[in-house]
């Protein structure tokens, strides 16, 4: 008896993942929980793990196909039997096993094939699966020799049905052609790498259009004096350590100053339902964190009923999980507002773009020193530009400038985050 891989229910909204690698190669034996395969969502990358021990008999979705939830991915045999059986009735001639290190002949599609009275029966496994799933074996394209039917031909044909709904609910305008490319000199083309993109890549490229389509987008600028926090900082970092088991960051206090503004504007804390505005009577703060896959954003939940020192250990737990690959579908979700640090990257100033559907993001940059006239004299101290970009359709531009301005006050005067002010 086999027991069938499906695709797992992958979150809030997210009906569909992309196929990434397969771990095992068929006849390999796996354990029970053992990851076998890693999909690719719109917002995370997640290991689909083995529901029984056994020998992974067939696969039936190949790295970069699009499968939707609970569509079939392969296999498990309860033993080596009918899972060895199956590839040793190919011709010697087929295409190699699949392997993570050979994605490309990754069990690839089969050659339809006329079948006559000559033609060999279907395996027995592959007769058996037919049967239990009322199929015709003349309709199922054989990969074996002479045009045998085996059980990962049955299982393919079955993971079909499945990935068509995804192609017909696709967007007309992510289906339609691309502009074609300019001609490329013959030197020139030699010397490029086309790689395709990871779904993640595709959808940040999608949603970073889509919020520019869609909000009337302004940024808003300020700069801060860094040196009270930094000073602050300096000041009981190692006693905070000691206590918290965490060190005293940056992104504690900017999320706190953040939350408080909110509270004071809660404009920039809303977004446009239809013909409705939504006020959140709650933060969750979203951390733009960059990975090798690309930016991904963690919530930070309820930041506003959080201590600093909190903040800081939650951030560097997410911080931690994306790095690793590790973050799930409820740590993406939810998100009222963003905060993206492009000062650790070395970026004097940007204009973020809005992580739709919220109403503001707030750019953190490099702390420079420069000089800055303080009480009728010139001194040195080290400056951050400060970046609000804000959907202009629910935030007015009083309340963007009074928002960043905050944000600025509670910065320049961290005490203000201690007194609630």
């Amino acid at each position: 008896m086999s027991t069938e891989i499906r695709v797992p229910t992958l979150g809030e909204s997210v009906t569909e993942a992309t196929i990434g690698q397969w771990f095992k190669k068929v006849g390999d034996a796996v354990a029970a929980d053992e990851p076998v395969v890693e999909l690719e969502t719109d917002k995370v990358t997640i290991e689909v793990p083995a529901p029984a021990a056994g020998t992974l008999e067939a696969i039936a979705a190949q790295p970069g196909e699009t499968v939707d939830v609970g569509a079939l991915l392969g296999a498990i045999g309860a033993g080596s039997g009918e899972a060895a059986a199956a590839p040793s009735s190919q011709d010697s001639s087929s295409a190699p096993e699949p392997s993570a290190e050979n994605p490309v002949n990754v069990n690839p599609e089969p050659i339809p094939q006329p079948r006559t009275a000559t033609d060999r029966a279907p395996a027995p496994s592959a007769q058996k699966l037919i049967n239990e799933k009322g199929l015709s074996a003349d309709n199922i394209a054989g990969s074996g020799k002479a045009g045998q039917v085996l059980k990962e031909d049955v299982l393919s044909a079955l993971a079909k049905p499945a990935a068509a709904p995804a192609e017909a609910k696709a967007p007309a305008e992510a289906r339609a052609p691309a502009a074609p490319r300019a001609p490329v000199a013959a030197d020139d083309a030699e010397r490029e790498e086309r790689v395709k993109m990871t779904r993640l890549r595709q959808t940040i490229a999608r949603r970073l259009k889509d919020a520019q389509n869609t909000a009337a987008m302004l940024t808003t600028f300020n700069e801060v004096d860094m040196k009270p926090v930094m000073d602050l900082r300096n000041q009981y970092k190692e006693l905070f350590e000691k206590k918290h088991g965490v060190k005293l960051g940056f992104m504690g206090f900017f999320t706190k100053a953040v939350v408080h503004a909110l509270k004071e504007i809660p404009a920039v804390n809303a977004e446009i339902d239809g013909d409705d505005l939504i006020y959140k009577q709650y933060a969750h703060i979203g951390v733009a964190v960059g990975t090798d896959k690309g930016l991904v954003v963690p919530v930070v939940r309820n930041a506003d009923q959080m201590s600093i020192a909190e903040i800081e250990k939650e951030i560097g737990n997410l911080g931690k999980k994306a790095r690793d690959g590790q973050l799930s579908m409820a740590d993406m979700q939810g998100g009222t507002f963003t905060i993206s640090n492009g000062g650790v990257y070395g970026s004097l100033m940007s204009t973020p773009i809005l992580n739709a559907p919220q109403s503001g993001i707030l750019g953190m940059h490099k702390i420079q020193e420069r000089p800055v006239v303080v009480g009728g004299q010139i001194v040195v101290r080290p400056m951050m530009y400060l970046a609000l970009s804000y959907d202009h359709r629910i935030v007015d531009g009083k309340e963007a400038v009074t928002f960043l301005v905050r944000v600025k006050e509670s910065l320049e005067a961290p005490e203000r985050l201690v007194l609630d002010l």
